[in-house]
């Protein structure tokens, strides 16, 4: 894994901005998104100095999950004659998250983000593109909008296992509805069997986000995600489009100050999923093939 640069002076930051919103995204660590300010708020929990990513790059801001989300095995697992070798780099033994969320990637035109990655000697034995593009646009009085755009290709000349996910820390206090009927209670225990929602996991109507959450939400109807600033006066739909797969996991650690609502295109252990033949695995993409996932997030000033 490319993990690029050692950064000693505060990171590049490139402004994404209309009158409403105001994206700050750091190039050099990610492309990763390290404040969000609607409405003269910020909503994402977003260090002082940009360096602090760095020494903990899961914990700040909203960042690009690629080639896979969440968790999978640290240890050699063969999938189509190719061995997937990736180091653990979570502190319950995991490997959490992919591999671009710290890495160095190239700007392009127009809010468009890039980075290529995999192959011999990365642990991720197939060449692949990711992207981003941010967009940003005020829709009305009291109304703005901003998109995530991205895209995976496989750029081998063999099948590969691909995942995709946007994981943003927002900040809390925060109200969230989550339209879905089923769940994995435990991204930890990704084996567990799926539940009927119930108790702190049903979260179909918007309240509280329940503390000590860490769980993933399958096939969620549009909007997937409602929610709401109560101390801000704002409010948000999130809506999400993808052609491999949709599943929302959302975590709320204690006393963090701050609730992850990730669109994910599969739920955690991918590879686990994808070849034992079960659902909400990895998806995957011939050669030359891309997937997508779009996260829009429409925000409304609610008194």
């Amino acid at each position: 894994m490319s993990v690029d640069p050692v950064v000693e002076q505060a990171p590049r930051v490139v402004v994404i901005s209309t009158d409403s919103i105001r994206a700050e995204l750091l190039p050099d660590l990610g492309a990763r998104l390290h404040r969000l300010t609607v409405f003269g708020h910020d909503l994402l929990r977003t260090p002082a100095d940009p360096r602090v990513h760095l020494g903990e790059p899961f914990a700040w801001g909203a960042y690009v999950m690629a080639p896979w989300c969440n968790r999978i095995d640290p240890w050699p697992t063969v999938v189509g004659g190719s061995t997937v070798d990736v180091p653990a780099n979570a502190s319950d033994g995991s490997a959490l998250h992919g591999q671009v969320y710290l890495s160095r990637w190239v700007e392009g035109a127009g809010g468009v983000f890039e980075f290529q990655g995999g192959g011999a000697g990365t642990g991720w034995p197939w060449v692949y593109r990711t992207s981003l593009e941010v967009r940003a646009a005020d829709t009305g009085e009291g109304r703005a909008e901003v998109t995530f755009g991205q895209i995976l290709v496989n750029l081998s000349e063999r099948p590969m296992p691909g995942g995709m996910g946007f994981h943003p820390w927002f900040r809390a206090p925060i109200d969230v509805s989550i339209a879905a009927a089923r769940v994995l209670p435990s991204n930890l225990r990704a084996d567990d069997p799926i539940e009927a929602v119930a108790g702190a996991f049903d979260l179909r109507s918007m309240r509280p986000m329940p503390s000590g959450l860490d769980a993933t939400w399958l096939d969620p109807d549009q909007p997937p995600v409602r929610m709401r600033w109560p101390d801000l006066g704002i409010s948000a739909t999130l809506e999400v489009s993808s052609d491999a797969g949709l599943c929302i996991v959302a975590a709320s650690p204690a006393d963090s100050g701050a609730v992850a609502i990730e669109p994910e295109t599969h739920a955690p252990q991918g590879i686990r999923r994808l070849l034992a033949g079960q659902p909400y695995g990895l998806t995957l993409l011939e050669p030359g093939q891309a997937m997508h996932l779009t996260t829009h997030i429409a925000f409304e000033r609610s008194g």
